[in-house]
């Protein structure tokens, strides 16, 4: 029986090969209808459709059925012809494996395992972090995984929402709190404009030289690393 899904699955996707919006549908992820990140996702990764990437994934969904889940990693490989898709989850998730689709069985805070990760997979062109959404965890996985992306990749975090909620270590009321999620990356953006800053002996850090946007929508945030080289068009002509 899953045989055939699957097989129905593929041969309804071959009619929407760039669509991701209705992938999304035909595979059954909530990255559509229950969440609209599909639309999103289209503009900014739709670049990479017909290249040679590799994608990883965090959370592969089903919790602990271990035929269940690897939904949006079948979309991705639907949307994604020629790229190499890897996925971790804390479950046992080997079963639902198939080619071009590879997943690792750990914790995405234990930092060995995910390095351990990135020595199978090599650097990343695509990094979704769907994981535990535990503030803590999500700030400490990008700041391992954020420099074993590739220059002109992006990192994607999905389910922000819990960044409000004290339950994974958010807070709606002290919204100030360094330790929430959205916190962290709202600070990120400073380091656009790093340029900018009237201090003489500043030394850019490795977010500074290495983020040149940062897209905050509905529960998600999008990254884009590239050089951020570009100079001042103010400071360095003495209009300051």
């Amino acid at each position: 029986m899953e045989k055939l899904k699957r097989i129905g699955e593929k041969l309804a996707a071959s009619f929407f090969p760039d669509n991701l919006n209705i992938l999304g549908k035909i595979y059954r992820t909530d990255k559509t209808g229950r969440h609209e990140y599909t639309r999103p996702y289209q503009a900014h990764l739709g670049r990479f459709r017909n290249r040679p990437i590799k994608l990883l994934e965090i959370g592969v969904g089903g919790y602990d059925n271990p035929k269940k889940g690897g939904k949006s990693l079948r979309m991705w490989k639907s949307f994604f012809p020629e790229a190499k898709i890897f996925s971790i989850d804390i479950h046992n998730k080997s079963g639902i494996e198939e080619e071009r689709i590879k997943i690792f069985r750990g914790s995405q805070a234990d930092e060995s395992f995910i390095k351990e990760v990135i020595s199978h997979s090599g650097f990343l062109d695509i990094i979704i972090d769907d994981g535990s959404h535990i503030n803590e965890h999500v700030i400490r996985t990008f700041e391992i995984l954020f420099p074993c992306l590739n220059i002109g990749g992006v990192y994607v975090i999905e389910d922000t929402q819990t960044s409000y909620w004290p339950k994974y270590g958010g807070d709606s009321h002290d919204r100030e709190d360094p330790r929430r999620l959205m916190n962290f990356f709202k600070n990120l953006t400073d380091s656009l404009n790093h340029q900018e800053f009237l201090i003489d002996d500043y030394r850019p850090n490795y977010y500074d030289k290495n983020i040149v946007s940062i897209h905050f929508y509905h529960i998600l945030i999008i990254i884009h690393k590239r050089l951020n080289d570009e100079p001042s068009n103010i400071r360095h002509v003495g209009k300051i």
